[in-house]
C-alpha cells in the first residue's frame, strides 16, 4: 500500500507542478489591465489545482486500499462444462507466466480423473476444478496462482516446493496430502479436510494461519512423512 500510495502522489505532483510554480508576467503600459486580469485567473487555476491534490493525497493517506484475495472471494459465476472438448481432461502448462492466471482460454478441469498424475513443475495456475479427482497426484514445483480447487479429492497429493497463492481449496479432501515449504499466501482451506496433511515449513500469511487452525479436521500425522499435521502448520494443540 505504501508503495501504490507514494507512486500515485508523485504522479499527482508531478501533474500540478505548474501549480506551485512561478507565473511569469509580462508588463507593458497598453496590457497592465489584461495581465492583471490573467495574473489573476492563473492564481484562482493554481489555487484550484493545488486544493484538489491536497484533497486527493489526504485520501489516498487516510483510506486504506482495499486488496480482496481470490481465495477469499465467497461466490464465483462459473460457466458451462464444454462435454464436447474431448481432450479436456488433460494436464496442460501454461506458456503465459503465472502472476496473473494467463491464458489463451478457460482451463477446465471440473469432473475430470486424473488420479496419479505427474505434474511436477507445471505451471496450472488458474485451473477451474470442482469433482476433480487427483489423488496422489504429483504436484512438487508446480505453480497453482488463482486455482480453483473446490469440492474436489486431493488425498495424498504431494504439493512439495509449490506455489499456491490466492487459490482456495473450500470443500475439497486434503487427507494426508503434502504442502512442505509450498506458498500458500491468501489460500482458503474453508470447509476442507486437512486431516494428516504436512504444512512444515510452508509459507502461510498470519490471517490465513488464523483460520487454518481453526479448521477441525487440522489433525493426525502425514503417513508419508510423519509429521504431525497441527504441528506442522505452527499451530497451538488442543
Amino acid at each position: 500500500m505504501v508503495a501504490k500510495t507514494t507512486t500515485l502522489l508523485s504522479l499527482l505532483l508531478a501533474s500540478s507542478t505548474s501549480a506551485f510554480a512561478p507565473q511569469l508576467q509580462q508588463h507593458s503600459c497598453s496590457t497592465t489591465q489584461l495581465s492583471a486580469t490573467k495574473n489573476s485567473s492563473n492564481e484562482s487555476s493554481s489555487a484550484q489545482i493545488a486544493a484538489a491534490t491536497f484533497a486527493i493525497a489526504s485520501t489516498l493517506l487516510l483510506s486504506p486500499l482495499s486488496a480482496n484475495a481470490d481465495g477469499q472471494t465467497k461466490e464465483f459465476k462459473l460457466p458451462p462444462i464444454d462435454q464436447s472438448d474431448k481432450s479436456r481432461c488433460v494436464l496442460n502448462s501454461s506458456k503465459m507466466g503465472q502472476a496473473n492466471a494467463a491464458r489463451d482460454k478457460l482451463y477446465d478441469l471440473r469432473e475430470c480423473s486424473l488420479s496419479g498424475v505427474k505434474g511436477d513443475e507445471y505451471d496450472l495456475s488458474g485451473v477451474i476444478m470442482t469433482d476433480t479427482d487427483v489423488s496422489k497426484a504429483s504436484f512438487r514445483d508446480a505453480q497453482f496462482s488463482k486455482g480453483y480447487l473446490r469440492n474436489s479429492n486431493f488425498d495424498g497429493a504431494d504439493f512439495t516446493n509449490a506455489i499456491v497463492d490466492r487459490a482456495t481449496f473450500k470443500g475439497s479432501s486434503l487427507k494426508g496430502t503434502i504442502f512442505a515449504n509450498a506458498v500458500l499466501t491468501a489460500t482458503s482451506f474453508e470447509g476442507a479436510d486437512v486431516e494428516n496433511a504436512d504444512f512444515t515449513d510452508a509459507y502461510i500469511g498470519d490471517f490465513d494461519i488464523r483460520n487454518l487452525c481453526k479448521n477441525p479436521t487440522l489433525k493426525g500425522e502425514n503417513p508419508t512423512t510423519g509429521a504431525d499435521t497441527r504441528l506442522s502448520a505452527n499451530c497451538k494443540l488442543n
